[in-house]
């Protein structure tokens, strides 16, 4: 018997696209996200946002604020879904002193860029980041246009 696929082939949960526009994205880290049973299902059918979180150090451990996770409406009535709350993340110890030196000592903000299936576990997909100026989002914009352009530019060349 063979396992069914789930409709999205590629694993990919959710996404921040916003997050390589307003940060300069450098170390990345894959965390387990610990879930309660009703989130797993609101996951599995599509109902998960991560566009404006965020990750804080709070007494040695990292978590998640800002994910949302909309209950599914057969939810059960004795469980108390809070879409909003924070989730804490599962690394090791020694990503989490990383984590911690850089973001206190250095300066740098921790993004989640992505959230996934890895077999039945649902990851998290974090960066240690600097904010860009403007003039640097700028530059980006820019850069994206111009490898537009040249590829714009090969593919009518080959014709």
């Amino acid at each position: 018997m063979s396992k069914s696929k789930s409709p999205n082939n590629s694993g990919t949960i959710a996404l921040n696209k916003k997050a390589r526009h307003e940060y300069f994205l450098e170390d990345k880290f894959e965390a387990g996200v610990a879930l309660q049973g009703w989130e797993v299902k609101s996951i599995r059918a599509g109902k998960a946002n991560i566009s404006d979180t965020y990750v804080i150090i709070r007494d040695g451990e990292a978590y998640l604020l800002g994910a949302q996770i909309q209950p599914l409406l057969a939810a059960s009535s004795h469980v108390v879904c809070d879409s909003e709350r924070s989730r804490k993340l599962l690394l090791k110890k020694r990503e989490l002193d990383k984590l911690i030196g850089a973001s206190e000592r250095e300066g740098y903000s921790i993004v989640a860029t992505a959230m996934y299936w890895k077999h039945h576990l649902v990851k998290l997909e974090i960066y240690l980041a600097k904010g860009k100026k403007s003039h640097d989002k700028r530059d980006t914009v820019k850069e994206r246009d111009w490898q537009r352009q040249k590829s714009r530019i090969l593919k009518h060349n080959a014709r």
